[in-house]
């Protein structure tokens, strides 16, 4: 198993505090192995194996046709002598499961952890019962910091190239190792299960094809700026009839199931959100990859944006697209110590290239760290307060 250090840090920080780990992320991102890894820790602290019950609801072995039926199940396993780990799996597949998720979490001697695929998880009377009584661990797949760890090859440069087309969904690297041209077949078990699965079937869609036509514009329009109308403009230009309330619907459902993330824009200057044309960055470049076959290659430079900008997620940034009077900031990242301003680009060793990425860097008015990030091998630079940095240097890096 591919370690998740941050993850499993953050799980260790919340052990035995009174509130419920709820850990969210898109189908096989590594939820289930967290757990795994999260469990052996508890292991070596000398918790003895009947103070832990795991139930992955989607396992057969575990078919509860209610909350009520989940809560005897683990009530039963429970004595009030000892502490217990009570980690659910895909809890959303049991009807009413926030009853079963309270009663447990009321009892002082359980520690309760659950995972879910899509954000009705906490959209709705989980959050109302469970109001202040839970945090969200929001999971992603293998950052580049985790995905070098599965290869006996120091050669950062290429591993970088190879995970901005094939993407950091874990099972992912054991296929790259034996038979690399499977990885579209797994990625295609991925998709086709979130699609049916978390989008389809939970929504009532009928039109697959105009859904995966929603879905191959938004992957193929990443880094850039659309609007509901413009994707239903262009698919009713292309015969594929639809409407901006449709378009809105199904993209909601793909921000639920986490294939995609918005981020807003950012008036640096007036230090407020603009409520229009958002731009969508997609959860993995390997899925991204497989949905739009050669035609992913054709911008790197967006590929590459995309990347940063879950990086930055990772980091526990909120993350937004700057805008100073015309121009734009790629990311403008905010945290409780304040912002911090990116530019990515593929390269600026063309004199106009750098010039036009460090402008609106220079125009922000404030003193926030400012940071260019490329592909170039160049050393460090600073252009009077914009550091320069590869970007693969700057995902190794410790912030």
């Amino acid at each position: 198993m591919i370690q998740r250090p941050e993850y499993i840090e953050e799980l260790k920080r919340w052990k035995d505090k009174d509130v419920i780990k709820v850990v969210t992320g898109i189908r096989r991102c590594g939820k289930s192995t967290l757990f795994e890894l999260f469990i052996n820790y508890l292991k070596d602290n000398k918790i003895k194996d009947n103070q832990i019950i795991h139930i992955n609801l989607e396992d057969v072995n575990f078919n509860f046709k209610d909350y009520k039926d989940l809560y005897d199940f683990i009530n039963n396993k429970i004595d009030n002598e000892k502490q217990y780990y009570v980690f659910l799996d895909e809890v959303q597949n049991v009807p009413n499961f926030q009853k079963a998720v309270d009663s447990l979490y009321i009892k002082k001697n359980v520690d309760v952890y659950i995972t879910g695929s899509n954000a009705y998880l906490l959209s709705g009377e989980l959050a109302t019962l469970l109001s202040g009584r839970y945090i969200e661990i929001k999971m992603l797949p293998l950052s580049f910091k985790e995905y070098i760890t599965a290869f006996d090859d120091n050669n950062y440069q290429q591993l970088f190239l190879n995970y901005m087309k094939n993407g950091g969904m874990p099972g992912n690297i054991s296929i790259l190792k034996t038979n690399p041209n499977d990885v579209d077949k797994y990625l295609d078990g991925i998709f086709s299960t979130v699609v049916y699965k978390d989008i389809i079937a939970r929504n009532n869609i009928t039109d697959k094809m105009l859904l995966e036509s929603i879905l191959k514009f938004i992957f193929d329009s990443i880094g850039s700026s659309i609007s509901t109308k413009k994707i239903s403009d262009t698919l009713t230009s292309k015969g594929i009839s639809t409407s901006n309330h449709t378009v809105e619907n199904y993209i909601v459902s793909f921000l639920e199931s986490y294939l995609i993330y918005k981020a807003e824009r950012f008036d640096v200057k007036g230090k407020n959100l603009l409520a229009r044309d958002y731009k969508y960055y997609v959860v993995d470049t390997g899925l991204r990859s497989f949905l739009l076959g050669k035609k992913a290659d054709s911008d790197m430079g967006h590929i590459l944006e995309n990347i940063v900008y879950l990086e930055l997620l990772r980091r526990g940034y909120k993350v937004y697209v700057g805008k100073v009077d015309e121009l734009e900031i790629d990311f403008v990242a905010e945290n409780r110590n304040g912002l911090k301003y990116y530019q990515v680009a593929l390269s600026v060793r063309d004199k106009n290239v750098l010039e036009r990425e460090l402008k609106s860097l220079q125009k922000t008015g404030d003193y926030y760290p400012k940071i260019l990030l490329t592909l170039d091998l160049d050393l460090e630079a600073d252009y009077d307060g914009i550091t320069k940095m590869n970007v693969v240097d700057w995902l190794l890096s410790e912030e």
